[in-house]
């Protein structure tokens, strides 16, 4: 049976990273994948282009049962070490807006220096290989694993297996099963970064509006922040980045309220457009097609001059707070990340080590950490790869 120091479950982001990281510290390192090619959903990162870290990324940006878990491998691995880290492999990168930053060769080229640097720091990688079962002999202070590949053993076994999001890509509840064997607990998981579908009574108004975006402000019931960014019109709902990062705040049977024109005050347009008719009117402020899909829904037509003012103004002002109760999520098909996972009450948050099996780490979106849209995720999956890679 071989023995390796250390057994990395998965050739993810957090995966290749810490074994390039464990091997440098003259560890024997193997990373087990069942895909048939390492990072493959890094590989599809970004539509392509990978936005690989966030120069403004903070704990403020994660969410969890324990907002504070982050702080301590967030301080110790920032945006400036990954970069480093990509920039001595010869790619360059790009600063978008609010701090993005976008690796200029595309998404494959990280995946390819994620493996390369695996590789030249002596790990040692192996695709298409099932695990079987895992099992801790204590006596021995090892972990043996029977895979379809053979029978191994390590000292250190650190699971990076992802969550349940991008399942056409192999995307496996592994992570989830072996923390459960071991006795720690798996927050429910649910579709983070998602689109959401429409309630009945609007499914006919965002079909109409498929394609349609715009900015807005979008909030909900304590304690969801207010959230600013575009929103985009589906034939099943609405999406955007906006959207996506409140659905990982939202829960189902909550109301969302979506300000269609944050910043500028819908109820002056009695005063200042009175000649226009309402849908041209509100077009000023709003998309047209969404103007006039509005004036339908509400049954708006004719002149602003024309139209009784208390009604028309509490149509307009309810557009600052547009209510949508999402009938559900697109699922883990359409989500790009995975909420909940093992529970970061029984991991250490400095070395990412279960409490009751220090041999024993979970890293990356396995854990109860989801950052929101930007690059957050893939730099907590190097900042918790690096925190176990220092223990190791």
């Amino acid at each position: 049976m071989n023995h390796t120091d250390v057994i990395i479950l998965g050739a993810g982001a957090s995966g290749l990273l810490c074994a390039a990281l464990c091997a440098a510290r003259g560890r024997s390192t193997l990373v087990l994948d069942h895909a048939e090619r390492p990072a493959a959903k890094v590989r599809v990162s970004g539509g392509g282009r990978c936005n690989l870290t966030n120069l403004a990324a903070s704990p403020s940006d994660y969410v969890g049962q324990n907002p504070h878990f982050v702080k301590s491998a967030l301080a110790r691995f920032t945006p400036a070490d990954i970069l480093a880290i990509v920039h001595a492999g010869g790619l360059t990168t790009a600063e978008e807006d609010q701090g993005k930053i976008f690796c200029r060769q595309g998404a494959s080229a990280v995946a390819d220096l994620l493996v390369a640097n695996a590789r030249a720091a002596g790990a040692a990688i192996r695709t298409r290989t099932a695990i079987h079962e895992v099992r801790h002999e204590s006596d021995a202070g090892r972990f043996t694993l029977e895979t379809s590949t053979g029978l191994l053993a390590c000292s250190r076994l650190i699971v990076a297996t992802g969550g349940l999001s991008w399942p056409r890509l192999g995307a496996s509840d592994l992570g989830h099963r072996i923390a459960r064997q071991y006795g720690i607990p798996v927050v429910a998981t649910r579709p983070g970064l998602v689109p959401l579908l429409a309630p009945a009574g609007l499914s006919p108004f965002c079909h109409s509006l498929a394609g349609t975006a715009l900015p807005v402000a979008i909030t909900g019931p304590d304690p969801m922040p207010l959230i600013h960014g575009d929103l985009l019109f589906t034939h099943k709902g609405i999406s955007g980045p906006a959207v996506l990062d409140a659905s990982l705040h939202w829960s189902p049977s909550q109301t969302l309220a979506i300000d269609l024109s944050p910043g500028r005050d819908l109820t002056t347009i009695p005063d200042h457009h009175p000649r226009l008719d309402v849908k041209n009117a509100l077009a000023r402020f709003v998309p047209s097609r969404l103007a006039a899909a509005l004036c339908d829904l509400h049954t708006l037509a004719g002149p602003v001059a024309a139209t009784p003012r208390k009604r028309l103004l509490s149509v307009l002002a309810s557009l600052h707070a547009f209510p949508f109760a999402p009938a559900g999520t697109e699922g883990y098909a359409k989500a790009e990340v995975t909420l909940g996972g093992v529970d970061t009450a029984h991991i250490s948050s400095k070395t990412m080590q279960a409490r009751a099996l220090p041999a024993l780490c979970f890293i990356g979106e396995t854990l109860d950490v989801t950052g929101r849209l930007g690059g957050l995720n893939l730099h907590w999956a190097f900042a918790s790869a690096h925190a176990a890679a220092q223990a190791a």
